[in-house]
């Protein structure tokens, strides 16, 4: 073999340059996917802190002789002790009628724990029962012992004196001192639920994975809670075909224009009594939505807010836990739907709560009396507020995070209460988010950007960093070849200022032709392009970068994040705009001279992957796509998702028709993977199966992969890396 002088040199360079040598590794889905032989890229940054009431320490679960042991930490210094003695309370559990020595063991080294408001004691859930231990104490109780029938959505009464939980979907509260058991109401079956709530309010109202359905009133006297009845929604029938003898589960699932379930806001006393119904004959029983429910600070009120079906308005209602008398505080709409925000008014010791809304087109904070009226608004301009973190009356300062700095990273900010004095508090570059302690003096930040994995950090309230809890340095980054990924800004047609990410190849050269792989979601307020670290995803983008592909995101208007104003244009009309924007983006990648137009693929989940089939039927631009828990038509979405944008099928056919991959399946355009879940129980499979089948009518050719016992997310380590391995085979085989 021959070396020229310059391979010399280089061969000399890496003999002497353990760093140069370092950074050729390329990467392989056995590192990012694989159970066993995966790299850890992203570190793993301390999590899971929870703040004690003292607001000066935190709770942190550290892994000391192979066990887990639950610290206190002095925030500030970083002292830690064990938070209770574990050995105390092992042998206090294996005391317990049908415990084991060994659940004794796990139950006590736990990394974290259900502990009632004063901290002083843990609930524990082990076997369908409920098991109540103060700590350091030399005994537990058992509070259930109904081992066939499951005890659910636990919680302390906020005075500490009661646990409440759900049982057979109906409401049970026991009494911790005299262990007294009492069911609050009795209509639970299949049918009617009551304290927990069904799919689509879980789903798409209250937050995937919170199914709780009931609220304690401050004083511990009454809990407000929805009683719903599922008798008019049609179930939809998943089946689990991997048993020998398959297995069907029919859910409760309300698609576009069906009918939804029938709610009712209830409250019960916690000591005596039956459910007292609160008023709501404003509305229309089987066409409204109980969308949030909290209490005022006094107990005197259960503060609830209500929506129409289709959701072009929603009310803040004020309702007698005595009576159910209900009193509209204010009515809020816009010029298309009203989305509930997570937040529930946030209280001032006054009785004026802080209230954040998007009726101007952009998310901002206001303050409203205790009876609706305005007071002010705190905050303003072409930027999203997306959440309250915690309010500091005694020094008049309210923090939130938003989006005033960048609309690609979330930042910390604080205002005065009468909305002067706005600053934003997190300085370094990329997202930001912050855990506050009670007192609003302490806040734990945990910090990336796109080429930095997690980092955390304290801070004091004024944003001054204290000290670096976590800084979580990942040096196996650093012996791989990556490519650079790239912040930029492209314009759409008319204007509108869409923002995007280019990762090129990390041997890039602008002389050569790439071809592009486009990553999309598209859907309302799902912003993609992120300064934040994305993980195994990202990852990926990086494996196929290496290949020769540049990876391109885009964030149509609608996905943008920026403001309510930005989605509007797609109302009623999924899918024309999204597209149109998304071939602007096109437009300025084929003006680069380093992109090969005639090789640009797309792909997606769930809306992502509904794009991805929308653009490859109703649009020639994309060589390949591959569609992951598509929807192929939007009357076979939910109705609470569906409807907010679209109406209903019956108020809007046309704009069903015109957003539908499978009307247009018949002009299938460039080679396509179609990829669902065997079981999701989400978007389901129909969706796929129904645009197989138009594609086959029509005798398009296409490639199929289906997950089974995987639900709208693959998530078997196993599937997920067969599943990146057959994208990836499909990319090099099609673009």
């Amino acid at each position: 073999m021959r070396l020229t002088k310059l391979g010399l040199f280089l061969f000399a360079l890496l003999l002497v340059c353990p760093a140069a040598r370092a950074q050729q590794k390329l990467l392989t889905i056995e590192d990012i996917y694989d159970p066993v032989k995966k790299v850890n890229f992203s570190g793993a940054p301390v999590s899971g802190l929870e703040w004690l009431k003292d607001g000066e320490h935190y709770l942190q679960s550290r892994k000391e002789g192979g066990t887990n042991v639950l610290m206190r930490v002095d925030a500030r210094t970083g002292e830690a002790a064990p938070f209770f003695d574990a050995a105390r309370m092992e042998s206090a559990l294996t005391k317990v009628q049908g415990l084991t020595a060994e659940d004794a063991q796990r139950l006590a080294h736990r990394a974290s724990y259900q502990l009632n408001p004063a901290q002083t004691a843990v609930l524990l859930n082990h076997k369908n029962d409920l098991i109540y231990y103060e700590l350091n104490a030399e005994a537990a109780a058992r509070l259930t012992e109904t081992p066939d029938a499951e005890e659910s959505e636990e919680d302390f009464s906020p005075d500490g004196r009661f646990v409440s939980f759900v049982r057979g979907n109906d409401l049970y509260v026991v009494d911790i001192k005299a262990r007294a058991e009492r069911r609050l109401t009795n209509t639970g079956n299949e049918k009617t639920l009551n304290g927990v709530l069904d799919w689509v309010y879980e789903e798409e109202l209250y937050g995937r994975g919170n199914k709780r359905g009931y609220w304690w009133s401050p004083d511990s006297a009454r809990i407000a809670f929805l009683n719903t009845d599922e008798r008019p929604v049609n179930d939809f029938p998943v089946v689990d075909h991997i048993p020998r003898r398959q297995v069907l589960e029919d859910t409760p699932y309300p698609l576009a224009g069906d009918p939804n379930p029938v709610v009712r806001l209830g409250v019960v006393d916690a000591s005596a009594g039956g459910p007292r119904w609160v008023d709501v004959s404003g509305y229309e029983p089987a066409d409204f939505l109980v969308v949030r429910v909290a209490w005022s600070p006094d107990s005197k009120r259960v503060v609830w807010q209500g929506q129409n079906r289709e959701q072009t308005y929603l009310d803040l209602n004020a309702a007698d836990p005595s009576t159910g008398k209900t009193t509209r505080l204010f009515r809020e709409t816009t010029r298309a739907w009203v989305e509930a925000f997570d937040d529930n008014p946030r209280f001032l010791r006054d009785g004026s709560f802080i209230w954040r809304s998007e009726k101007t087109g952009w998310s901002h904070l206001y303050r409203y009396t205790a009876d609706g009226k305005l007071v002010k608004q705190v905050t303003s301009g072409p930027w999203e507020v997306r959440g309250i973190d915690a309010v500091d009356e005694a020094g008049g300062w309210l923090y939130f995070h938003g989006t005033e700095h960048s609309h690609t990273a979330e930042h910390l900010y604080r205002v005065r209460l009468d909305g002067a004095g706005l600053k934003r508090l997190s300085e370094a570059e990329g997202n930001h988010s912050a855990s506050f302690n009670p007192t609003a003096t302490l806040y734990v930040d945990r910090w990336s950007d796109v080429n930095t994995p997690t980092q955390v950090r304290l801070h004091s309230g004024d944003g001054a960093q204290v000290r670096v809890l976590d800084e979580n340095r990942v040096p196996v980054l650093s012996e791989y070849k990556l490519g650079k990924a790239e912040l930029m800004r492209v314009k759409t047609r008319d204007g509108f200022e869409m923002e995007a990410m280019m990762i090129k190849p990390p041997d890039f050269d602008p002389s050569k032709k790439y071809p592009v792989l486009e990553y999309t979601y598209s859907g309302p307020h799902a912003p993609q392009v992120k300064n934040s670290w994305g993980g195994a995803t990202y990852m990926w983008h990086q494996l196929l970068a290496q290949k020769g592909y540049i990876v391109w995101v885009c964030d149509n208007r609608a996905a943008s994040g920026k403001g309510a104003e930005s989605v509007w244009g797609s109302y009623k009309n999924f899918g024309p705009l999204e597209l149109r924007d998304l071939e602007d983006g096109l437009a300025y990648l084929k003006s680069l001279p380093y992109v090969d137009g005639s090789r640009i693929g797309i792909w997606g989940w769930s809306f992502g992957g509904y794009m991805t089939t929308y653009a490859l039927t109703h649009s020639q631009q994309w060589k390949m796509g591959i569609a992951g828990g598509t929807v192929a038509d939007w009357a076979n979405y939910d109705s609470v998702y569906t409807e907010r944008y679209m109406l209903t099928p019956q108020h809007n056919p046309e704009g069903y028709r015109a957003g539908s991959p499978l009307a247009g399946a018949a002009n299938l355009s460039g080679k396509l993977l179609l990829l669902h879940g065997g079981i999701d129980n989400n978007v389901h499979m129909a969706n796929t199966i129904q645009l197989a089948y138009e594609f086959q009518k029509a005798g398009h050719q296409f490639d199929l992969m289906i997950y089974p016992k995987s639900r709208h997310g693959v998530t078997d380590p196993l599937l997920v890396k067969h599943m990146r391995q057959k994208m990836t085979d499909f990319i090099l085989a099609n673009l």
